[in-house]
Formats: structure tokens, sequence, C-alpha cells
């Protein structure tokens, strides 16, 4: 079955150029001109990926990125955006974007980010049901997690590096590693990023965060994930 990509375009010229590049490469389009119909169809039509352009009428790309993170739907997206829109670009990558593509861009390049975002989504989806260590329980079905009987409130991110973690599990993941497979992009000078969602992981999950037992820091190297519980930094 071919992959189905959504795209919300509100410029007729570009829509059509996407959809007739990605029916040539294999893949199953739908079209929708406006946020608000955008966001329908990507809750009803079950696409493999959204191309979302930021500025849409009716509703934002931004407005719709938050929208199907907060229901923690893992739908991938890349964002459309215009030269000068950094902060949006940012933005929109903080609420759960995959990827984002500058106008004008090269068909040839949004087909290949396409391809990529869906190898990286598609192979963190082989997580079991459930997943406990101590008193943590990952729920992927749901995308919930139980610290004892409290629920614990995650960001889309939040959430995928979580799993991105469990699934390599007794593995030293350096932190260029952990920006490639769970952001896919460039946008920030350093990774500094990653030791910030780290902190706050860690901050939600573990017993005492400066003192982390799950997720620790192998320093100069990156993070090591222990379920059993290792101690250490």
């Amino acid at each position: 079955m071919a992959e189905k990509i959504l795209v919300v375009e509100d410029d007729r010229s570009i829509a059509g150029g996407l959809e007739a590049a990605f029916t040539s490469e294999g893949f199953e389009v739908e079209c929708a001109p406006n946020g608000r119909l955008g966001l329908e169809r990507a809750r009803a039509g079950k696409p493999s990926l959204v191309i979302l352009d930021i500025m849409l009428p009716g509703m934002s790309g931004l407005e719709i990125t938050k929208k199907l993170r907060d229901e923690n739907r893992n739908l991938p997206i890349i964002l459309l955006t215009a030269r000068g829109e950094e902060n949006d670009r940012v933005l929109g990558l903080e609420l759960g974007a995959d990827d984002y593509i500058t106008k004008p861009f090269s068909l040839r390049e949004l087909v290949a980010r396409v391809r990529s975002v869906l190898r990286r989504t598609q192979g963190n989806r082989k997580e079991p049901e459930l997943f406990r260590f101590g008193e943590v329980t990952v729920d992927f079905k749901r995308q919930a997690v139980r610290k004892g009987d409290q629920g614990v409130e995650l960001s889309a991110r939040e959430f995928r590096l979580l799993a991105y973690f469990i699934a390599h599990a007794g593995t030293l993941l350096t932190r260029e590693q952990l920006l490639n497979d769970i952001w896919g992009y460039e946008v920030f000078p350093t990774t500094r990023t990653v030791d910030n969602h780290i902190a706050r992981l860690r901050k939600k999950i573990e017993a005492d965060p400066e003192a982390p037992q799950y997720i620790r820091t192998a320093r100069g190297a990156g993070y090591l994930f222990e379920p059993e519980g290792g101690g250490g930094s």
C-alpha cells in the first residue's frame, strides 16, 4: 500500500506541483487548501505524513501542529516556511514538527526529506505496548506515562525522546545522534537543546533528577538509559 501524503497549502500552484511530484514518486496524495480543512483531514484521513505550510488561512500551520501533538498523535509533520521566518521555524519544531524546508525549495530535496522522516519515525514504532522501569509505566499505544499512581505530562518531543531511550536501552547515545534521530534538523548551533530536554525529562521521571538512576550521563560522550537503574550522574 502506498504511503499517503497530506499537503496543506493554500497556494494552488505549489499544492499542484507537490501533488504531481509525490504521485510520480509512488505516493498517494491528498491536498487541503486551508488550515481547518487540513486539520480535519489529518485527523480523519490517516495520512503517513503531513506537509504543512505555516502561513494558512483559517488556522496556521503552528496551530495545527500544536493541536495534533496535544492529541498525542505521532503523525510526522514537515513545515513549509518562508525565508525570514526563523522564529516560526524554531517554534514549530519545539511544538513537535519533525522537519522544515524553506521556500523556494527543490522538489527533489523535499521528497528526500519526506523519505528520511518516514524512515526515522517508522523506525521508532517497534516499541512494546507497555514498558516499565522503576515506578514508571510507559503506554506506547496511548502515548501516556505514569509514575506510581500519578500521570506524567510529557510534551510530544519528550515522549519521543523517552521512547528512543527505551528502544536503545543499554546503548551509549551521543548528543549528535539524539539531535539527528529525534529532531532531524540543524537549526541549533550546539547540542545544548538535547541537554535541556533531558533535564526536563529527568525531573518528570526520576526520583532524584540530580542523581538520576535511569537516564545517566556518560561525561564527554553522551547519555545511557539503564532501565534496571544504574545509579550515577
